[in-house]
């Protein structure tokens, strides 16, 4: 057996590739929606992608099951498990549909599929036999539903999908899970998480890929209320601290449930000239990337440009401030190259941002604007203004700028309607990244912003103030 883990560090993301040696065959599970990757290493292994498969229904990135199969002519599978709200759309006609038990074969080794909801209702985890070395399970592919230290937070349908209080359900159906199936398995058992460190799909993952169920049973936060048979204890531990959720989740959730549109084959990103770009601009018929960072942007940068800076966060920060639903005028890219806006773009599609319709080199010959700061010493004397965190949730209670409330960062575009129209917004994150991008979409979306130069930690320095924590 072959197994390859295929890791996002933009959406902290994890998909695999199992490939049987002995038939070439091969299966993707939970890919995501810019395929190149597993087509060049299924070739360069001599392997045929047959099937393809998620775990769940994706809140954080759009799923590439309908693209691989596709490119591939691969077998799609999915969970039918949930109830009718929870079934994939039309555009899975074709696909296997999946009950707890039903198995997947891949040459010599076996998928069988395990009902495991909580983090959502369909939820399914695949327990993998390889049958030329052993006739049970040695490894789980666990999706969303135990990770590294933690488990799946069950309050996203709640967040993005417009549940009223499911969470608790949810919480309640993860700790059956755990003691149901999870604990269930012998130790050796290898887990492969579909998220590492840094996803908001949970609260306290682990930056190492993978672990065994023994490991977990031994000292995961959550084993010593499953060993008490304390559901209640493990609800409210579960429940407390989760990390925002992005607005965007919801646009995911939608999409994956009724089916990603598919790509195809992308070419190459054309190179647009200065002068087409600068005609486009004056139209208002494009919008520019300006991809350097916050420093650069702020000595100078394209009026109504969206800072997204670099192809490592794109996805990230790309659908804190380009909402596909509500804006349709296509994307230029500030990029060295070709390659470099190809990978951008690859970043991009994986949250459904499609409209990139080319790059420039450089803004030479373009007007540029310089972006208002406010100076950390200047805050005081600021009248008429409202001072807005754009950090996470858990940063701002640990510690943020007396007088400020909070609205983070993957949130503020749809929250348009909690900051003044009529008056100065200054916002700031903890060192000024997370800042400059918020700030340049709400500039496009005509809200009178200045940034707090240096942010939280430029005030920290400057200030004789002390921060304000949540009690």
């Amino acid at each position: 057996m072959l197994l390859e883990r295929f890791y996002d560090e933009d959406l902290a993301q994890a998909s695999y590739v199992i490939g049987c040696q002995a038939t070439g065959e091969a299966i993707v599970v939970d890919p995501r929606r810019d395929v190149e990757a597993y087509l060049d290493f299924a070739t360069s292994r001599g392997l045929r992608i047959a099937h393809v498969t998620e775990t769940h229904i994706h809140a954080d990135y759009l799923s590439g099951t309908r693209e691989l199969a596709a490119r591939t002519g691969a077998r799609m599978h999915v969970s039918d498990e949930g109830g009718p709200d929870w079934t994939y759309g039309e555009r899975f006609d074709d696909a296997d549909r999946m009950l707890d038990g039903d198995t997947i074969a891949v040459g010599n080794i076996t998928l069988r599929a395990l009902h495991t909801p909580g983090h959502t209702p369909e939820h399914l985890s695949f327990l993998v036999t390889d049958g030329a070395q052993a006739d049970e399970p040695g490894f789980m592919l666990t999706g969303d539903f135990v990770f590294v230290g933690d488990v799946g937070r069950p309050d996203l349908l709640d967040e993005a999908a417009g549940g009223v209080d499911t969470r608790f359900e949810g919480a309640k159906q993860l700790f059956a899970s755990l003691r149901d199936r999870f604990l269930t398995l012998p130790d050796y058992v290898q887990v492969l998480p579909a998220h590492g460190a840094g996803s908001a799909c949970g609260k306290a993952l682990g930056a190492i890929p993978t672990t065994t169920v023994g490991y977990e049973r031994a000292f995961a936060w959550w084993a010593p209320h499953l060993a008490a048979d304390d559901e209640q204890g493990f609800v409210d531990e579960l429940l407390s601290g989760q990390p925002d959720a992005h607005a965007y989740f919801a646009r995911m959730k939608s999409q994956n449930r009724s089916g990603p549109a598919l790509l195809g084959e992308l070419a190459p990103l054309p190179e647009r000239s200065i002068e087409s770009v600068r005609e486009l601009l004056v139209a208002d018929a494009t919008i520019l990337v300006d991809t350097r960072d916050q420093h650069a942007v702020h000595a100078g940068t394209v009026e109504g440009a969206l800072n997204i800076p670099g192809a490592d966060k794109a996805a990230s920060y790309g659908a804190w401030v380009y909402d596909p639903e509500a804006e349709s005028r296509p994307l230029v890219l500030l990029a060295d190259d070709e390659g470099e806006a190809g990978r951008m773009r690859d970043h991009l599609v994986r949250v459904g941002i499609d409209a990139v319709e080319g790059y420039v080199c450089s803004l030479d010959r373009l007007p540029l604007v310089q972006p208002r700061l406010l100076p950390p010493e200047e805050l005081d004397g600021l009248a008429d203004a409202q001072l807005v965190d754009v950090r996470g949730r858990s940063e701002h209670d640990a510690g943020h700028i007396p007088g400020s409330r909070h609205l983070s960062g993957g949130r503020a575009l749809w929250h348009l309607d909690e900051l003044p129209r009529g008056g100065t917004v200054v916002t700031y994150c903890q060192s000024g990244v997370r800042n400059s991008v918020v700030a340049s979409a709400l500039r496009r979306a005509g809200v009178d912003v200045v940034e707090l130069d240096g942010s939280y930690a430029g005030w920290l320095r400057s200030s004789a103030g002390e921060p304000v924590t949540a009690t």
